[in-house]
């Protein structure tokens, strides 16, 4: 589609020069602009978002010491509502993704290292807490107090759940119980220890998956095995950043998988890699400077055109045109001012 398609901002609401609520505005698929389209107040500290896969609810963290998803129906009349908020059963919820299915929300809770499960009703709406799973082994890496979830996410055969823990550093696969919303741990895939692995993209194929490892300054490539939901971490990779750990914050995978980028937020900048052997490799080609400060989250329109970076402590969003063919990346004009922006998410 051309003309204007809808973008949802996240922020924090509780810290200085933040925002109210999560932001909206609307983006040009062919030129990149962003365009404010005012705010949707009454949710607190939105600071991650994901879309239902109809399109017609969106979903927001609460990310707080008494964490909360929160879901909002969309309306294309710019009438959205606040369904209402779930508690998470944990601390400073950091992520949340839909299962493919439709009738599930997982969310992982950072602060206190836990994974939850909400049903989604018909209406869009949250019900109440299924499950809720805390990392209690293997013990907290180097350095960390405990165990940190950053990341709850499917499978893309769909036949697993794996959570990325921060603090023990490992990836956690689990099964759904796609009747009762429960989950069954089925294995683990440890990094080094003090990686510190923050985020897991899959590679369209669905044999190999990609960690972006926030303490330690590396990227490792992992085997997937989809009838087994094991993970099989390979050596760790330079992001090409040099000395200093650059925390890296996240990595896409273009939707025909030849090209993947990762966000380095100390570096602020852009790595891109060559995607080979049909995903088992990952080839570092250059740093792209992202224009902005710290960013937190990177996301592809639908058509895999545009990225947007979401730049934390400048309160900017950068949006880069994706050359197909090159991989290569073209600012699309001025960074767009977003208070304290952690999230962008183009529908």
């Amino acid at each position: 589609p051309t003309g204007p398609r809808p973008l949802f901002l996240g922020t924090y609401t509780s810290v200085e020069g933040g925002g109210t609520g999560i932001g909206l505005a609307t983006y040009d698929t062919t030129t990149g602009r962003i365009t404010g389209e005012g705010t949707l107040t009454g949710v607190g500290d939105p600071s991650y978002l994901a879309a239902h896969p109809d399109g017609r609810t969106l979903y927001a963290v609460n990310e707080r010491e008494d964490g909360g998803v929160t879901a909002v129906q969309l309306s294309t009349r710019g009438q959205n509502k606040v369904l209402g908020t779930r508690s998470t059963g944990g601390a400073a919820p950091a992520h949340l993704s839909v299962h493919p299915g439709g009738r599930w929300l997982l969310s992982a809770n950072y602060g206190s290292g836990s994974v939850a499960v909400h049903p989604i009703e018909a209406s869009g709406a949250l019900g109440e807490r299924t499950d809720l799973v805390t990392h209690s082994s293997p013990p907290p890496g180097p350095g960390q107090d405990g165990p940190h979830a950053h990341q709850f996410i499917t499978s893309p055969d769909g036949g697993h759940v794996l959570a990325v823990d921060l603090g023990t550093d490992t990836v956690y696969t689990y099964r759904l119980d796609e009747s009762a919303g429960t989950l069954r741990p089925v294995s683990q895939a440890r990094t080094r220890p003090g990686a510190g692995p923050r985020h897991l993209t899959f590679h369209p194929g669905g044999r190999f998956a990609y960690l972006a490892n926030e303490l330690d300054n590396t990227v490792t490539v992992c085997a997937y095995d989809p009838a087994t939901g094991r993970l099989t971490p390979g050596d760790p990779q330079s992001t090409g950043t040099g000395g200093g750990t650059s925390y890296p914050s996240q990595l896409l995978v273009t939707p025909k998988g030849s090209y993947a980028y990762l966000a380095n937020r100390g570096h602020n900048s852009l790595t891109r890699y060559a995607v080979e052997a049909d995903g088992a490799r990952l080839r570092l080609l250059d740093i792209v400077p992202v224009r902005g400060d710290f960013p937190r989250h990177i996301a592809f329109s639908p058509d895999g055109n545009l990225l947007f970076a979401s730049n934390q402590k400048s309160s900017t969003v950068s949006v880069f045109h994706v050359d197909e063919k090159s991989g290569e990346l073209r600012l699309a004009g001025e960074p767009f001012a977003s208070p304290v922006a952690v999230c962008a998410l183009p529908l």
